[in-house]
């Protein structure tokens, strides 16, 4: 007697579930997925996740994890991209669904990789904002600097919403209230800009550098190495732009292995 076996459904390996997923605008969302026991990482890391494709490999990406390292929770923050091998089909996650995660956290945009300073610059564009949406909500962030500058530099107003509903819970949630404290939230200063949509704020970041209206919006003094420190992750352009602005000052790129005055993430521009 002929007996067939039945094709076997594929055994996602690091499997993690689905706890939530929102979605912004028709290019951005987030998502937060279970966490591993196993898992231990700094806030400001990455870590490689993804899906199964249709022959049973596993396709991944590496994504900054966007929750802070005391979180139960991980939380990521997308593109969608339409014709995209992975953000094509995770876009459509829901409640319940499974991803692949890879506890294997490394990243650059760590408080290891910097020298103490006083003022902290965190300059994103776009889903850059990531591995900066952790590192606000950790309060070690906090300890470590007086001051603390986020700019968030998108196309279009809806494009900022992820970071300024980040920003404007920190003040209104209880445990980050707790877990912070009132007048260390105080120390941060969010700047978001636009460069296609009118708003209240329009142009690259880089110009409002280069020309010091970022300065001067803030109503702060210019960079000193001596006592700010900065973290970039966003195209390659803004990474390039903003670290050639930072090395004519006097500036010295950090690393995992000698902390410096500033850290460019480049895992994400290809």
């Amino acid at each position: 007697m002929n007996t067939q076996s039945k094709p076997q459904t594929p055994v996602m390996p690091d499997a993690q579930t689905v706890t939530e997923v929102r979605h912004y605008t028709d290019r951005l969302f987030s998502f937060r997925v279970t966490r591993p026991q196993s898992l231990r990482f700094r806030s400001g890391e990455f870590v490689m996740i993804g899906l199964l494709k249709d022959d049973g490999k596993p396709l991944l990406r590496a994504y900054s994890i966007a929750s802070p390292s005391w979180d139960d929770e991980l939380e990521f923050y997308s593109i969608k991209v339409q014709d995209g091998p992975l953000t094509s089909r995770l876009q459509h996650l829901k409640v319940n669904d499974q991803i692949i995660l890879r506890p294997k956290p490394v990243g650059t945009l760590v408080h290891d990789a910097l020298l103490p300073g006083s003022r902290l610059w965190l300059f994103a564009t776009g889903t850059g904002i990531a591995p900066f949406a952790s590192l606000i909500r950790d309060p070690q962030t906090f300890e470590d600097f007086d001051q603390i500058i986020l700019t968030h530099t998108c196309r279009e107003l809806a494009e900022l919403e992820y970071g300024r509903l980040l920003v404007d819970s920190l003040g209104k949630d209880e445990l980050m209230l707790e877990l912070l404290g009132e007048n260390n939230i105080k120390k941060l200063t969010y700047y978001p800009t636009t460069t296609r949509e009118n708003s209240s704020c329009m142009g690259r970041i880089t110009e409002k550098l280069k020309n010091n209206k970022l300065f001067s919006d803030l109503n702060v003094n210019d960079f000193s190495p001596g006592i700010d420190r900065a973290m970039v992750c966003g195209s390659i352009g803004l990474n390039l732009e903003i670290k050639a602005i930072l090395d004519d000052l006097g500036f010295k790129e950090g690393a995992n292995s000698e902390p410096a005055e500033y850290v460019v993430e480049k895992a994400f521009v290809g």
